[in-house]
């Protein structure tokens, strides 16, 4: 064997003469014997000998080992320090498998929006991936921290703790948003018992590091590792709040839609109009339906205010925000507040609408409103109503005959001038007439054969008259499904309708009063 001084420094027993498999390292002596082989020494060197290179490594360097076969059949050995190339591809190549983990990190937990299943996903990508085994811990809920728990290669576990969370070094700190605490200052020998999972041994190394949400923190993340394996050095700590910041964002954005859910669902139940009943002896009835099938919400309204006594009227109030959608949702939910506000004087239709008015005119929204008022009487087997329309449709009577006739009403729409005149008029049902409210949404809805014609009040009157006798609910139902088919795929208005009539009879179910009707949506 022979070498040059450079071969000498890296293998200083390579002496001349000596066997490579007695002085190279075993990679390099078993890639020389390889290609022994394939030249098929001894003799001239065949077409087909190998070309390839052998890589390994000498004390803490890389090498690649480049053969050189010669025509008297022995091989020259030319060895490449790639050990920087080494470092620099084995960096990629965990970049590259960190980088993929954080991409499917990403799409996993912005894949739901529900944060129990946030923390499982985080805590068994975390197990998986991390560490030994991890834990998910969310801010206190009644003194009690929520808890995920995952043991590498088995299911999370959720469970409630309650603990003190500045009695465990670094957990206080990451719940509150501090900068984590270095895994080095953290003995594992303080872990508590509930943070080691059942069957996981004695721990080795700790990370704890804060669960970054939209400004304030998500929770914490715990990483744990068994005292056999390696503990967490500095690169894989910076790794790991990298991996807490996606998951803290997820878990931050899914609090916040539920917190958002809980809010929306209390608010639709007070702007939602609400379920009617058979009041006093008078059949109600109501139906409503919003712009767009995704809103529950619109500008559209309507209410039954029951009288205290048989004496006493009862208030229907029924009315249109200019505009759709939860702006003139919130603003429907104020005047419907006002006119609650204001009940003791609603035997005055004209006072109350120009109460209404100075609200709503010293208010800061710019929309204005339409709004009709009737008070609702059983005298006998009759029904005695008062009806007071301000800029809004007029309410439609259905005589038992057949007959649909107008209301005499009229006034100014409410919230635009410093006054809001309005004329009333008294209406009397006999048993088995109705009388009809309703928005412009049902009349003005654009549908049929071509797809632009409006449904008009004409042709909602002829449907009423089919309606004679009906009681009001079937009177709701027939309104909707007309309009319904006449305006089809196409878009429309808030649509509202409610529905009075006189019983033909008494019902003996009733008690005090009041019996429950169905509401039509």
């Amino acid at each position: 064997m022979l070498r040059n001084d450079a071969a000498a420094r890296l293998l200083p027993a390579a002496d001349p003469g000596t066997r490579l498999t007695d002085a190279a390292p075993v990679w390099l002596s078993a890639a020389h014997t390889a290609a022994r082989t394939a030249v098929r020494l001894p003799g001239p060197r065949t077409a087909d000998a190998p070309a390839t290179p052998a890589f390994g490594e000498v004390g803490e360097r890389s090498f690649e080992a480049h053969p050189s076969p010669r025509d008297d059949g022995s091989i020259v050995w030319w060895l490449v320090d790639d050990t920087d190339h080494r470092v620099v591809r084995s960096a990629l190549t965990k970049e590259r498998e960190r980088t993929a983990f954080l991409t499917q990190a990403s799409n996993s937990l912005l894949s739901s929006l529900n944060l129990g299943r946030c923390m499982d996903v985080t805590a068994q990508m975390a197990a998986e991936q991390l560490a030994d085994a991890a834990l998910v811990i969310a801010p206190a809920r009644r003194r009690r921290l929520p808890v995920v728990s995952c043991l590498r290669g088995q299911s999370p576990v959720q469970f409630e703790q309650q603990v003190d969370p500045d009695g465990v070094p670094g957990l206080g700190e990451a719940l509150r948003g501090f900068p984590p605490v270095p895994s080095r200052w953290i003995d594992p020998a303080s872990a508590p018992e509930w943070m080691v999972p059942d069957g996981f041994g004695p721990v080795g190394s700790i990370v704890i590091t804060p669960l970054p949400g939209h400004g304030v923190p998500a929770g914490a993340l715990i990483l744990l590792r068994r005292s056999e394996s390696t503990a967490f050095t500095e690169g894989e700590e910076v790794f790991a709040r990298l991996f807490a910041a996606r998951a803290g964002a997820a878990m931050s954005a899914a609090r916040l839609y539920a917190e958002q859910s809980s809010i929306t669902e209390i608010l639709m139940r007070e702007l939602l109009p609400p379920t009617l009943q058979q009041t006093r002896g008078v059949d109600f009835a109501g139906g409503y339906q919003p712009s767009q099938d995704h809103e529950r919400i619109g500008g559209d309204f309507y209410d039954v205010h029951p009288a205290l006594s048989d004496d006493e009227a009862s208030l229907v109030a029924l009315g249109d925000v200019c505009g759709k959608g939860l702006e003139a949702a919130v603003l429907t939910g104020k005047i419907r507040n006002t006119l609650h506000a204001l009940l003791p004087m609603a035997d005055d239709h004209q006072r109350v609408i120009s109460l209404l008015n100075t609200a709503m005119l010293n208010s800061h929204h710019t929309r204005y409103a339409t709004l009709v008022l009737a008070s609702v009487l059983r005298r006998g087997s009759d029904v005695k109503l008062r009806l007071t329309s301000a800029g809004h449709p007029s309410p439609l009577i259905i005589r038992t005959g057949g007959t649909v006739e107008s209301a005499d009403t009229s006034g100014t729409v409410v919230g635009v001038l410093p006054k809001a005149p309005a004329r009333s008029t008294d209406v009397v049902l006999a048993p088995g007439e109705s009388c009809v409210l309703y928005t412009d949404g049902i009349t003005e809805g654009k549908g049929g054969p071509l797809g632009d014609a409006r449904f008009g009040e004409a042709r909602l009157r002829r449907a009423l008259a089919e309606c004679a006798g009906m009681p009001s609910e079937g009177i709701v139902e027939r309104i909707q499904m007309l309009a319904d088919q006449w305006v089809g795929q196409g878009s429309h208005d808030d649509m509202a309708v409610v529905v009075i009539s006189a019983p033909r009879t008494h019902h003996l179910s009733a008690v005090d009063g009041h019996t429950r009707g169905r509401f039509t949506a």
